[in-house]
């Protein structure tokens, strides 16, 4: 272990590299003007956070719920001397790719280096109603705007000309939501956060919940992709109100169990309504963190400093091996919930080297399922022989399209016509002119996810529901369809999707012909599943090509054993 140093001396970035366990805390900011005499004094709460030796950094979110609230950089631009030491919430829920991008400048030039990129809650409140979401970028094509930032960002200068723009240095974060109960919500939730990390991230901050097998999950997941990100664990000081709203889904990402729950409701009902076991609670948790070897701990909830100091110092009392009783303790999971990794009996966490048998045969099962449609089957075939470069009908319908692009005249407003009817009625298309139906198994993101995801889950899903509670979980629905044809553990292997909005009205078959869409230039094809006959199950790969007994191409670890 290196020689301690005090927080204060330390830049964020410079925390997670040490070998030392660094504590942080969550900063809410107001809805509304901060008034210190209605004890909303937000900078003075995180002046006095950052005063406490024990406190190495604070995170300031980003319109938490998705309500309107003060924003980040707001609260950073008061705290100038701390900058080192501040993690901004970047979300993608109400600003477009222009807007993000001129507050990561914003943020840059004022030295505020540290930002935790994130898709965002889904808004649910505003003025006269509830706010237009935006979601022009999600945290993966979010993290790739600001990591190409880094690297000196490439755009048109004068007479055509590219100019390449001076680098920033965003040490770039993402999140993971492991709390996950079925199979098709958690293995796309690891799936995307190994993207993440390809496309820049450079540390993980896990959501929040009370299983703490699943937060150990995350680092065996990584370590067997052979990712080394330092990872921060995240807990929550509850109280019976927030654990109501968790467990009833009111907040995205954020899970108390049935269990949890009953003991909640019996602590709560004491002379000091739960507080003692709320705080070690979360004491608990941060000694578990620091005993599996996180880089840190984020501790959260509605408090005052000195309570979360005293959470801290709780955590710093316990006997060096107590952890190892904290995580059985801690294990508040959900009925049939799905686990990637197989659990020694003697620790209570996942083993290294024996991934899930269960899991295994989970996920390399090809089902056909209720997702599996007729319409899928033949989404299949139509694909492959009308738009897969070098096959079937491709050449000469690239050619049409050619003809008749640009030109006024019947032939191709019929056509265009025909298109919107058809995909219409066979996919509810919203004529975004940039189609992503094959990389999201022909289901159209722009209807049938509330924030038109193209690369990968939020992390607010709630027992394979979106966290709006009115449909089924979109890339849980993607997920069963790739596994029908074999593709489900690859099926984000490809490039980072940004929607071209330029597009929007116009013909997406005739961009796709022509190379307009978000493919053009890419060459290789989509990883939509487009092999195999349409209406049965593509035939088993050779068996040199399978994964070898108790691997998988989510996580195989060396040596990993059935």
């Amino acid at each position: 272990m290196i020689a301690a140093q005090q927080p204060q001396s330390c830049s964020y970035k410079q925390m997670l590299a040490s070998e030392r366990f660094h504590y942080g805390v969550e900063v809410v900011t107001s809805r509304g003007l901060p008034s210190p005499a209605k004890g909303s004094d937000v900078a003075g709460t995180a002046r006095e956070l950052l005063a406490e030796p024990r406190v190495g950094w604070i995170a300031v979110t980003d319109n938490p719920g998705g309500t309107a609230m003060l924003p980040p950089d707001w609260l950073a631009a008061l705290l100038p001397e701390h900058r080192a030491r501040l993690v901004l919430h970047l979300t993608c829920k109400d600003m477009n790719r222009n807007a993000l991008e001129a507050a990561a400048w914003r943020n840059g030039a004022e030295g505020f280096q540290n930002v935790l990129a994130l898709t965002g809650d889904y808004p649910t409140g505003g003025f006269r109603g509830w706010a237009a979401p935006v979601f022009d970028l999600d945290s993966i094509s979010l993290i790739g705007l600001l990591h190409s930032m880094n690297e000196g960002l490439q755009v048109p200068g004068r007479r055509g000309r590219i100019e390449t723009l001076s680098p920033t240095d965003c040490f770039i974060g993402c999140a993971v939501s492991p709390f996950k109960r079925q199979e098709a919500e958690l293995i796309p939730q690891y799936l995307k956060l190994v993207r993440k990390v390809e496309a820049g991230a450079r540390w993980v901050i896990t959501q929040l919940g009370y299983d703490m097998r699943k937060f150990h999950e995350v680092k065996l997941m990584l370590a067997s992709r052979g990712l080394d990100v330092p990872v921060v664990g995240n807990a929550y000081l509850l109280s019976k109100t927030v654990a109501r709203m968790f467990h009833g889904g009111q907040l995205a990402g954020c899970v108390v169990s049935d269990e949890l729950l009953a003991d909640v409701e019996k602590y709560a009902a004491g002379p000091d309504k739960g507080r003692a076991f709320f705080q070690e609670l979360a004491a608990k948790q941060l000694a578990v963190f620091k005993g599996l070897g996180f880089a840190g701990g984020y501790l959260g909830g509605m408090a005052k400093p000195d309570t979360f100091v005293k959470i801290m110092e709780m955590a710093e009392a316990f006997g060096p091996d107590d952890w190892r009783d904290f995580i059985k303790e801690i294990q508040y999971g959900q009925p049939g919930e799905f686990f990637l990794f197989e659990h020694d009996a003697a620790t209570g966490l996942g083993d290294p080297a024996r991934l899930n048998p269960d899991a295994l045969l989970a996920m390399n099962r090809r089902t056909g399922g209720r997702e599996v449609t007729l319409g899928y089957r033949l989404s299949l075939l139509a694909h492959r022989w009308l738009f897969t470069r070098g096959r079937g009908l491709f050449g000469p319908l690239q050619k049409l399209c050619a003809r008749w692009d640009g030109k006024p005249g019947p032939a191709g407003r019929a056509a265009h016509w025909m298109e919107r009817r058809a995909k219409f009625l066979t996919y509810d298309c919203q004529d975004c002119g940039d189609c992503s139906l094959p990389e999201c198994a022909y289901l159209c993101p722009m209807t049938a996810c509330s924030k038109h995801l193209r690369n990968g889950p939020c992390g607010g899903s709630n027992d394979g529901q979106c966290e709006r509670g009115d449909k089924i979980c979109f890339w849980a629905r993607v997920y069963q369809r790739m596994k029908y044809v074999g593709k489900a553990e690859t099926m984000l292997d490809r490039p980072t999707v940004f929607h071209r909005g330029e597009l929007r009205h116009t013909s997406a078959w005739a961009n796709r012909y022509l190379e307009r869409d978000h493919q053009a230039g890419l060459g290789a094809e989509d990883g939509a599943g487009d092999k195999g006959a349409a209406g049965a199950p593509p035939a088993d790969p050779p068996a040199a090509e399978k994964p070898a007994a108790g691997e998988s191409p989510v996580a195989a670890p060396p040596g990993a054993k059935p």
